[in-house]
């Protein structure tokens, strides 16, 4: 009698099984989690009733109440939420990969930012591990006054939408496009309020990646929040690029070129005048915002060496800003980007301080002990207690006044974002018959599509609209 051959499946089945058993994975993890939300909730409410010595009256209407709110959240979950449920005000921002749009909610009124995400361009460029952090990130994020809420999350078979509150005060980069330099005074608020935001994130598991003033929004009060987490990571699986290329080799998912680096050109010119690289700087900054290659000036040299590196990457960001803030323009500036990565590299001897700039001791001493190699870098609570913060009130930084405050004259008011120059974009979000970008099985691996497994998301608090 013959021995029953063996079954060889082929590769698809292979990806195909794979695939099924990461859904139901997915399923019974986000089932769980949901269970331990709404207990959550509702044990916050009991240790509420007792601890204010509610009346029984009153605690059966807080628990008829929460109930419904569980129905309806229920409810919510289940709905499909389309791009057609909101409408297009004017279209705020353009990035790399995609677009904001200020829109309005049409069955509740309200308005919010939409960032919207081309899948066949997140395919194209190995952006799944970043798409799938942002959404985490925003998701985990909601308790924290640092970091632009997120309170939607869905998906079609071209885009990907992510919904969250609208900062009327623009960002920093423009900011510093239109006043060159801060007074030291102002710099201080404004980079205590971006460690604030830093430690936030950094207490969740995230390492921003990204940080430059285009990230750091204005809200309505002057304050900072800390937006665009594209090149964000938790440092879990489904943030790494390798996760979805199906054993393939392991991508940079940093956004940086594995190149070898050579040494720095000795011949880095050094000389121009501070006023004539302020000037280039702003003629080549908002460019740079909007192009696929953006700018190197703000990412830390152990980014570029390929050798590891954690949450100290942010810190090196921060002194950057700093020193911009400051003096007008970033340490390493160059009209080429190679020369930015080669000094960059070189940070020691390209680290200059221009003789016509007089920063205070304190200043500078933090600049040069956040612009430094990553083992002697300040973070956290170090840069906190740098003399540089002396006597700054940080349990209180959002109580403060800001020191410019937005004039702004309806909730729909865009007068500090570059709207004119997204005029000739049309107001629908995409058009329902351009197919090109949809994601089919025509793509090399079924892998592809896990990084949109789970994209949805729906914020507690948008229940309340709904009642």
């Amino acid at each position: 009698m013959q021995p029953p051959a063996t079954w060889n499946p082929s590769k698809t089945t292979q990806e195909r099984a794979a695939v099924a058993k990461l859904r139901l994975e997915y399923f019974y993890e986000t089932t769980v989690t949901e269970c331990k939300e709404r207990d959550l909730r509702c044990k916050d409410l009991e240790a509420r009733m007792f601890s204010e010595k509610w009346s029984d009256e009153r605690k059966a209407l807080q628990l008829l109440s929460l109930g419904r709110k569980e129905s309806e959240f229920l409810r919510l979950r289940r709905t499909r939420l389309t791009a057609a449920d909101f409408s297009t005000l004017k279209v705020i921002g353009k990035g790399a990969f995609g677009e904001v749009r200020l829109v309005q909610k049409l069955d509740s009124g309200k308005i919010y930012a939409m960032k919207t995400l081309k899948k066949s361009e997140m395919l194209k460029k190995s952006q799944l591990a970043h798409v799938k952090a942002e959404r985490d990130v925003l998701a985990e994020s909601a308790n924290t006054p640092w970091v632009v809420q997120l309170f939607y999350s869905f998906q079609d078979p071209m885009y990907l939408y992510l919904i969250m509150e609208f900062l009327p005060g623009g960002d920093m980069m423009t900011m510093l496009i239109k006043y060159d330099v801060f007074p030291e005074d102002v710099t201080r608020f404004y980079m205590a309020e971006v460690v604030e935001a830093l430690e936030a994130v950094h207490s969740l598991g995230f390492v921003h990646r990204d940080l430059k003033p285009d990230n750091l929004l204005i809200d309505k009060d002057g304050h900072i929040k800390l937006s665009d987490f594209g090149l964000a990571t938790g440092f879990h699986k489904t943030h790494e690029t390798a996760y979805y290329m199906n054993g393939g080799p392991l991508e940079p998912s940093n956004g940086s070129s594995t190149q070898t680096h050579n040494p720095p050109s000795k011949n880095i010119d050094l000389s121009f005048s501070r006023k004539e690289r302020i000037e280039t700087w702003k003629r080549n900054r908002r460019f740079l915002a909007y192009s696929t290659v953006g700018t190197p000036d703000y990412i830390a040299p152990e980014v570029f060496s390929n050798e590891g590196y954690s949450k100290e990457a942010d810190f090196w960001s921060l002194g950057v800003i700093l020193f911009e803030c400051l003096i007008g323009f970033p340490p390493f500036y160059s009209d080429s980007p190679m020369d930015t990565y080669r000094k960059i590299i070189a940070w020691p001897e390209t680290l200059v301080f221009p003789e016509e700039v007089h920063l205070s001791y304190e200043a500078e001493d933090l600049i040069r002990q956040l612009l430094c190699g990553a083992q002697h870098r300040l973070k956290g609570q170090h840069v906190k207690g740098h003399t540089f913060f002396r006597g700054l009130d940080w349990e209180n930084l959002r109580r403060m006044r800001a020191p410019f405050i937005p004039q702004l004259t309806s909730i729909t008011d865009t007068s500090y974002f570059p709207t004119d120059e997204f005029s000739g974009v049309p107001e629908q979000v995409h058009d329902v018959n351009d197919m090109d970008g949809v994601i089919t099985d025509e793509y090399p691996s079924l892998f592809s599509n896990l990084a949109f497994l789970g994209y949805t998301y729906r914020r507690w608090d948008t229940v309340r609209e709904n009642l």
